[in-house]
């Protein structure tokens, strides 16, 4: 277990209380790291069936789970044996049945299959069958969307939470710097990818680094130009920008960061947008400070592309903290134009600047941490566009 068990004790206490707000008397949550925020569990086992289940007046919540990953919960979590509840194996792609199945009958053994029932229905993971075994299983219950209720507790961290965040963003540095050394001509990108992953993975003398929610991004030449894309077996050539995003990882939880290399001299376009990014992101950064809210960043962001006449769409940047594949993002605030969340002290986000102009970009962003005052970086390297002669 990565935490104390008060500090699980004390996150239980705000989900309850967040329950009681939204009127849902049981919760179900699939979402991976949620899981993982509420009792410590850890494992590659989120692609079949599994959640943690929350009575608005339990002491402890119920890690629901398969046979095979029962060993894993015992390990991980801080439960009690009787709150790990283990479904039989006949369960697994064996359908119609399914595990939901068991869950339901858990459900009805406790008593609790008349209870207003909260769900995360945009969770990864949270199937249409999931869904369904509910509402056919549980006609009694009253079953709702609990619209991320356990990720939006998630959204302040506490100081041990930070301190694994700041443990991360040592690693995030450390895989930029191996990013930018091995980034060459000639050089598969494939290749680069293998040090930049060995360099994650390893992290520092003092703690190791381990598996990102999303695979190192490097999108190459005309690929600066579109997003999310990864590694091939194609070489680096003299004149092309790459894109570099990846995040370290400690204990599940991450800093990610990106920044835009350019073998030989660029084009001066590529220089100007970049340095106009740079300037958008410090002046989004600068206004990271409790008591302005998500929109207040993203309009000092937007006046920057304005003054320089540059049109993006996308978002800017998203809440970060614990990650699982497919994503490392929490699904909560954006730093986007109208979003109207209240930024508080330990709030953390990644502040992206994705720029795209038809076959080419250029990108750069910053994990951010808002303090008592302002904001901080959680990492500290150059975001100019770093040229290799």
């Amino acid at each position: 277990m990565s935490f104390s068990k008060n500090e699980y004790k004390e996150r239980l206490k705000k989900v309850q209380s967040s329950m009681q707000k939204k009127g849902i008397e049981l919760l179900i949550s699939q979402d991976t790291a949620n899981i993982n925020y509420l009792t410590g569990y850890d494992a590659w086992s989120f692609y079949y069936a599994q959640c943690v289940i929350v009575h608005i007046n339990s002491d402890e919540p119920i890690c629901f789970i398969r046979a095979q990953d029962a060993g894993g919960a015992f390990i991980k979590t801080y439960l009690k044996k009787e709150n790990i509840v283990i479904y039989d194996e006949k369960y697994i792609h064996t359908w119609p049945s399914h595990p939901y199945d068991a869950l339901v009958n858990l459900l009805k053994k406790n008593k609790w299959d008349k209870l207003k029932i909260g769900v995360e229905m945009d969770a990864h993971y949270f199937t249409a069958y999931c869904y369904e075994k509910l509402k056919q299983g549980l006609p009694n219950a009253i079953i709702k969307d609990s619209e991320r209720l356990v990720n939006w507790v998630r959204v302040v961290k506490s100081n041990a939470e930070i301190d694994f965040m700041k443990k991360a963003a040592i690693i995030s540095e450390n895989a930029m710097k191996t990013a930018m050394e091995i980034i060459n001509p000639g050089v598969r990108q494939c290749d680069a990818v293998a040090e930049i992953q060995k360099t994650l993975f390893m992290g520092t003398n003092d703690f190791g680094g381990e598996y990102a929610s999303i695979a190192t991004l490097l999108p190459t030449g005309k690929g600066t130009s579109a997003s999310h894309l990864t590694a091939s077996d194609e070489k680096f050539v003299t004149g092309e920008a790459t894109v570099v995003e990846l995040s370290g990882t400690y204990k599940r939880y991450h800093a990610p960061m990106a920044r835009t290399v350019n073998l030989g001299k660029p084009e001066q376009k590529k220089i100007d947008a970049m340095n106009a990014t740079n300037e958008a992101l410090e002046a989004g950064i600068k206004a990271s400070k409790p008591g302005n809210t998500a929109n207040d960043v993203a309009e000092k962001f937007w006046a920057i592309l304005d003054k320089y006449k540059i049109k993006k769409e996308s978002r800017t940047g998203y809440s970060i903290g614990i990650g699982y594949p497919p994503d490392w993002g929490e699904h909560t605030l954006n730093i986007s134009k109208g979003d109207k969340t209240v930024l508080k002290k330990n709030i953390c986000f990644h502040m992206i600047a994705v720029m795209q102009f038809g076959e080419w970009g250029v990108e750069a962003s910053e994990s951010v941490r808002v303090t008592e005052t302002g904001s901080e970086l959680f990492c500290n390297l150059p975001k100019e566009l770093h040229i290799k002669s």
